[in-house]
Parts: structure tokens; sequence; C-alpha cells
């Protein structure tokens, strides 16, 4: 596949996704009127997030991704991911379900803003795990679905209404990119390392190997953060490790960290 460009994989997974497609699929569940819903006390809580990636009518590939936020954790209520649960929801099993390109299981992971506010949509069960719409991310033109799992530093929209708020006297997880634009962290994730917690994240520039011009530091935050998407989107990017972070650039954040 590495010898292959992206024009052919993208059109060898639009074709495999059309030889799937069967009266048994379903059109990725994008709901019509979504509600607003704010998520508190968030700081460190494992969730997972469920991708289905389709054309949109623009000819870009989004990733349609649904979050077990608030969900699946009457037991632990600090982890809406529960291995058992999660375990059970298979790519292959995603794939004969739905009309989509691809699909992807994207955690576990943990947040590390404190609140956060956005339209979400229903309950959707995958295989038994519960999960809401929470909007969707479009890869830059010309990037390929070969690509779709967020190349490390590589920055794509993700599309959302959405305020996320970190608390003063808190810490923020930052990245600066070349330019100066601090990146701050929204979630880390433990797909790559399994180790990693909320508690060990202090020391993440240890592991961390950005290319030249990025920094990482922590910041103990003398005031609320919040980064809001005034324009209906943000820039978000992922380290090697796939923690995740958002831009504060384009009046997405209140403040410069």
């Amino acid at each position: 596949m590495s010898h292959i460009s992206a024009g052919c994989v993208d059109a060898m997974l639009t074709a495999a996704a059309a030889a799937r497609e069967t009266p048994a699929t379903r059109p990725v569940p994008i709901p019509a009127q979504p509600a607003d819903m704010t998520y508190n006390g968030l700081r460190g809580v494992i969730y997972c997030e469920i991708w289905l990636f389709r054309h949109t009518p623009e000819n870009q590939i989004a990733g349609v991704y649904y979050n077990t936020s608030a969900l699946n954790n009457a037991a632990a209520p600090r982890n809406t991911c529960p291995a058992a649960l999660w375990d059970r929801v298979t790519v292959p099993s995603l794939q004969a379900q739905f009309d989509v390109l691809a699909a992807y299981r994207n955690g576990p992971r943990g947040w590390t803003m404190d609140t956060i506010t956005l339209p979400v949509g229903p309950v959707v069960n995958f295989d038994g795990l519960d999960t809401r719409w929470m909007g969707e991310g479009r890869l830059p033109a010309g990037v390929s679905l070969a690509s779709a799992h967020m190349a490390p530093y590589s920055p794509p929209q993700s599309h959302r209404r959405s305020s996320m708020t970190f608390r003063a006297g808190q810490p923020a997880f930052i990245l600066d990119d070349p330019e100066g634009t601090p990146w701050v962290m929204q979630a880390f994730g433990q797909i790559v390392n399994p180790s990693l917690t909320y508690a060990t994240l202090p020391s993440l520039a240890r592991s961390l190997r950005p290319p030249p011009g990025w920094r990482f530091r922590v910041q103990v935050l003398d005031r609320d953060l919040t980064i809001p998407t005034p324009r209906g989107y943000n820039w978000i990017m992922q380290d090697e490790q796939q923690n995740t972070y958002d831009a504060c650039k384009e009046g997405a954040c209140n403040f410069q960290p």
C-alpha cells in the first residue's frame, strides 16, 4: 500500500465501500437536529470514539465521530468505555453495518479539559456500546484516506460548534508550533501508549519527538481558558502518541496561554 498513490488508495476504498453496500447496510447516522449538552467534570475521564468515514457532497472525506462520554458508566463513572463493551466493537462489523469508506476505533482516550458544551445526537448503540454523535473531522483537500488517522503534527479541521473550558488553577498541556501558535491538549490517548494516564502527562515531553520548532510545555492557568469554535470548526492536531490538541488561532481562544 505504501507504493500506491493517494488517489489510487481512495479509488480502491471507494470501490470497496460500494462493493460492501447491500440492502442491509445503513447510511451513517447523522442527527437532523442535534441538541446542546454540557459535560462537566471531564478532566481525566476515559472515553472512546467510533469514526465512520464517508464522502461529503463537496467530494471531501469526512470522519463522523461518536463519543461515549457520560454513557456506559453506571458502575465506574470515570470510565465511559469499559473494556468488555469496547472489545465487542470491531472494524469489520462496523463496515458491514454502514455504507462507509472505512471505520476506525479511536480509544481509549482521556479528557484533559474540565467542561465542554456542544450539540450532540441521540444515543446510537454500536454492538452494545452506547455513543452520541459529536461532529465530523474533514480531511484537507488532497489528503488521502490512507492518512485519515491524523499524521502527527498535520492538522485537519474538526467541524463542530463547541466551547471547551479549562479551569483556572489546573494545568494545560500545550504544544507551541514554529509560528508560536499554542495547541492545547483536549485529550490524551492510550492507543499508542497504554500506560499513559492523566497523572503522567506533566512528563510527556520526555517521550515526544516533535519536528524542529515545536515545543511541549505545561502551564498552570491563572484564569479560565475557553476554546470555542467561532467559525464552526477548529484546527486539531495529534502528536505521535495520538494525543489531540486544539489550536488557539482564528479567534478560537479567549487568550493565548
